[in-house]
Parts: structure tokens; sequence; C-alpha cells
């Protein structure tokens, strides 16, 4: 690329200067320009290919530089400094005391009064036994605490991954026709999802979910969250046979199909505790030291659901419960695991995406808390310990996990100091599989329909959707686009959608890099965008171009082209003014 030398003139003679009061004034060349001079750069030292690719590969995977703390140290105090990086149990643990533990419980047991219900509720949403979802709030959150750096993330399933995975699984297994075949293929999606995860943060590939961008995300949770309430209208209408589809249209049509299902007891005790837990959320958002309210709800919702069907099941009848609930530990899974048959390939899909969904969401609620309180986390190894989580659950009767944003937000407000909170919540579990399963068998199930839809309305965030209509026309085409994919073609595909949408952007961006016509901020050193500050003006006979990305084979004849149309409009504008003639063209590489 380049430019002909025809435009620049030689600049001799005298330089003139007009001031505020329109007089010139006549500077001699030697006070206008100082002397020419001749600066030496320095070659970089010589380095051997192999010297140069390590370099490389070091700025690309090991930004960090994790190993910083182990140079010039003795045997001993590596050994130590590894025991902390692998497990960061090690680092916060010698200085733990009673202050930070009574936080700590008192959060651990706030999150526990909410993990319970939701437990059951997401591992139905999953069309898992509701028992699933209890061990999967115990187990993981165990080895979380050993293996995760974030002090506020609070561990457990989650509606979106619950969703994802019930709804790729039932696609080609019925879960009411082959119950046990549907949970193996749960637990071996659950282990690729693990082994997947772990995969990224061991190979130290944590910048690949950045490819998700915000928008692109708060479209795709968005309609998924819409898909979930819908699907909910079962429990709370009382529907006995329903679709197994997630798409918009053939959800809302199975709702009016099976009218003659409705049951009016069901609507209205299912619609009342819906309006309970909805109201205790908007007095948790708008008085935030109110926090236990929303937390306490659901829990207190089921035990007052259960009792009053309990109280009046001799008079009505019809309404669907939970039934038993199996008490004891979690039973080990391995023998489980499916590794081969012609489901295999299933699994591994179902996994790869539920993992990629789950890891996204953990390790944005981690990051987000983690500023709030001024540390870091580090991604990759947020990683390995989601990953190892999983795979370690797969193993003990668990279904995909990972830090819930309801759960963590709610554990963040309860005053939590480290990842102990966890511990006291998966004791809290673990109190309830041993002792209170009984007391579950009369939970309706519209119960947990009205938990479920409060907790994924909090995903639809239509403030953002609103800032991007504003702010980038583009971000909020690629938000809708991810969210018509999940409502109107299916959740895989939407996050499919939502994917392809944000390497489109990455793309463009790239290959298509802003280019704006520079000015001067009068009394200033400083030049900006001449459309975006009225006060900047043009420099006579120069053009400065901003060029807002590095040059190279993707996008040089695009910058080449585009430069030439600047000159040509430039002209265009200077004919029309009857201004100075173009003289020389700069280019501002800076941005």
């Amino acid at each position: 690329m380049g430019i002909n030398s025809n435009r620049v003139e030689n600049f001799s003679g005298p330089a003139c200067l007009k001031t505020t009061t329109g007089t010139v004034v006549t500077i001699p060349l030697d006070m206008a320009m100082p002397p020419l001079q001749v600066h030496k750069v320095a070659l970089p030292q010589p380095r051997t290919t192999v010297q140069k690719l390590r370099h490389r590969l070091s700025e690309i995977f090991f930004p960090d530089d994790p190993l910083h703390k182990f140079k010039n140290q003795t045997w001993y105090r590596k050994l130590v400094l590894g025991l902390q990086f692998f497990f960061p149990i090690f680092q916060w643990a010698p200085n733990y005391s009673f202050k930070l533990l009574k936080s700590d419980v008192i959060s651990g047991l706030t999150i526990a009064s909410l993990a319970i219900p939701q437990g059951i509720s997401y591992a139905k949403l999953a069309n898992l036994p509701p028992i699933v979802g209890l061990y999967s709030s115990f187990i993981p959150p165990l080895i979380y605490s050993v293996l995760g750096s974030s002090k506020h993330l609070a561990v457990g399933p989650v509606s979106i991954a619950s969703l994802v995975m019930g709804t790729m699984l039932s696609e080609s297994v019925s879960y009411s026709e082959e119950p046990i075949l549907y949970l193996q293929l749960a637990l071996t999606a659950t282990f690729f999802a693990g082994l997947f995860q772990a995969s990224l943060g061991f190979l130290r590939l944590g910048f690949s979910i950045d490819f998700l961008s915000k928008a692109t995300l708060v479209g795709f949770m968005a309609g998924a969250a819409v898909i979930v309430a819908l699907q909910q209208l079962k429990g709370l209408f009382g529907i006995v046979h329903f679709t197994n589809k997630m798409q918009l249209i053939p959800v809302l049509s199975s709702v009016f199909h099976h009218r003659d299902e409705w049951s009016w007891q069901t609507i209205v005790m299912g619609v009342s505790f819906l309006v309970l837990l909805l109201t205790t959320r908007q007095i948790s958002i708008r008085k935030p030291k109110l926090f236990w309210v929303s937390a306490a709800a659901p829990l207190a919702s089921v035990i007052l659901s259960t009792i009053l069907i309990v109280c009046l099941k001799s008079k009505v009848h019809g309404i669907q419960t939970i039934g038993h609930l199996p008490k004891g530990l979690n039973p080990p899974s391995l023998n489980m695991l499916y590794f081969h048959g012609p489901h295999l390939a299933l699994s591994m899909k179902t996994g790869i995406v539920t993992g990629i969904l789950s890891l996204t969401e953990g390790i944005a609620v981690g990051r987000t808390f983690a500023t709030l309180k001024n540390y870091q986390v580090d991604g990759n190894k947020e990683m390995m310990a989601i990953g190892l989580m999983n795979m370690a659950g797969s193993c003990s009767s668990c279904y995909v996990t990972t830090g819930s944003f309801s759960r963590s937000a709610v554990n963040y407000n309860a005053g939590a100091q480290t990842v102990v909170s966890n511990i006291i919540m998966a004791t809290a579990v673990l109190v309830t599989l041993l002792f209170l399963m009984p007391l579950f068998y009369y939970t309706p199930s519209f119960i947990l329909a009205a938990i479920i839809i409060t907790a994924v309305i909090g995903l639809i965030d239509y403030w953002a959707a609103i800032r991007l209509w504003k702010v980038d026309k583009l971000d909020f085409l690629a938000c809708m686009c991810s969210f018509l994919g999940v409502l109107f073609i299916s959740v895989p595909l939407g996050l499919a959608i939502a994917i392809g949408v944000s390497i489109f952007k990455i793309l463009l961006h790239i290959t298509r890099p802003n280019t704006a016509v520079l000015g001067n901020i009068p009394s200033t050193q400083i030049y900006q965008n001449l459309n975006r500050y009225r006060e900047a003006v043009r420099v006579p006979s120069f053009l400065i171009l901003s060029v807002e990305a590095p040059i190279y084979f993707a996008n040089s004849t695009y910058i080449q082209e585009r430069i030439l149309r600047w000159i040509r409009e430039e002209e265009e504008w200077i004919e029309t003014n009857n201004r100075n003639s173009i003289k020389c063209v700069i280019l501002d590489m800076t941005g």
C-alpha cells in the first residue's frame, strides 16, 4: 500500500501564521522549523528461531507469567508455592479466623436455603430425578472449596445448563421410557463437560470463552430464560402431557392444546406462590439489606406449599407432587458412565455445549464479584477447578454444575468472606440428604415451577438490550440474532448463532477497522475525530487520518481503498469550500 509521492510538495520559504485577529505574521524558515536531526535506531539483539517461538508462545499462553513467584526460592518454598498455586485452600486457610467463620456460616446457611429447592427444581428441568439436584449441591461445592479461587462463587446446578442438557438428550432418548439410559447419558455428558473445561484450563486456553461477547450473551440468556419459563407452565397449570420441544411456538401450542388438563386448584396455588416469590425478589432488589427475604423465600414456599398439600390432600385431588426421594449420600456412579454405544457422540456433544455454557457463566460471575472486592480470579485455574469438579461429580451421581449468579449474589450480600460458605452449604445439604428427605414427599410440582420462573426472570436483562441499541446497533443486532435463534430454532443452535455472530463481529472489526479524519483542538496539541468533536478544526494543507487497527494482509487492501476515498472526499470538500490543497497525508496509527 502506498500514496503517490507527487502529493507532497517542497515546503521552502518562510512560514505564515494567522492570528486570532486576522493578522498574518511571517516567520523565517530557521525559526519556524528546527534543524533536521538524525536519530540512530538500534537493532534488536539477534535471537534464534526457537527463542523467538518460545517468547511468542509465552506471550500468548502465559501473559500473567504464573511462575514468577518461584524464581530465586528454596525448594521448600517452591513446594509451598506449588501447593498454593494448584490448591488455593493452602493460601487462605493458614490465616483463617473465627471472625471469618462467623460470616461464612451465615452466608452458607443463607445460600443453602436457596440451593436446596433450586437443586430439586433444576434437576426436574434437566428431566433428571429430583434427588440428583441435591447430590449436585453436595459434592461439587466441596471440591470447588479446595480448588477454586473465587471467594463468593456459590456452586451448584444452574437453569441454562439444565435446560440445554434436558433438551439435547431428550431429542434422542426418552427420559420416561428409558430413565436408566437417560441418567447414564446425563452423567457421561457431565464427565465430558468437565474434561473439556479442565483441558481448556490446563492448555491455557481460557481466552477462548471471550469469543462470546456481552451482546450475544444477553440475547442468549434472555431467550433461554423465556423458554425455561414457558416450559414451567406445565407444572404451574398441572398439565400431564406436554411437548418435549423447546421452541416458542410448540411450547405455546402444547399449553393451549391441553386446556382440558388444566387444574384450577393448581393454577390458583401456583400463581399465588409465584406472586409471593416475585414480590420478595423485588423487595430484595429495591432494598439490598433485605437480601435474606428473597433468599429464604423459596425454601419457605416449599415448606408452606407442602403443609398446604398435606392439609388438603383429602379434598383436593390431581395435584402433582415430587413423591419419594431416597435418603443417604451420593451413590458412586463410575460404573454408569457411557463410553461406548450409539449414544456416545450425543453425550460428547451435550457435554461440550453444556460445558461452554456453565464455564462462561461461572467465570463471568466469579470475575464480577472479584472486581467488586478488588481481588483477581485466574480464568485458567477456574476452568480446571470447575472441570475437575464436574468430572468428580459425574462419578458421584451429579450432573453439570457451575457458579450460579443468583446464589452467588445472595452469598455476596450475606457477607461471605471465603469459599468456606460453600462447605457450610454442602453440610446443610448433607443433613437434608440424611434426615429430611421424607418431608419432600408431598412437595407440589407447581412450587418448583414457580421457583424456576422466579430464578430465570433475573436473566432477562432488557436494560442491557436498550443500552446496546443506543450505543452500538451492530451489537444490538447480534443480541437479537441469538435471542430469536434460541426462541424459534433451538437452544443449542441459538448458542451456535451467538458464537458465530461474535466471531463474525471480531473478524469485521479486524478486517474493516475504523478510520477517521482528525482535526486539532484549538490552543492544544490534541487531535480528535472531526465528526465527534465540533471544536476540532482541520489543519490547512494536511489530511490527518486515524487508523484504529494494525495494518496487515487481512485489511491492507481495505485500508488502502479507504485512504484513497478519504483523499478524494477531502479534495472535493476543499474545492467546494475554496481551501488550500492537500500537500501531505499523515497516518495516525496510535489507535
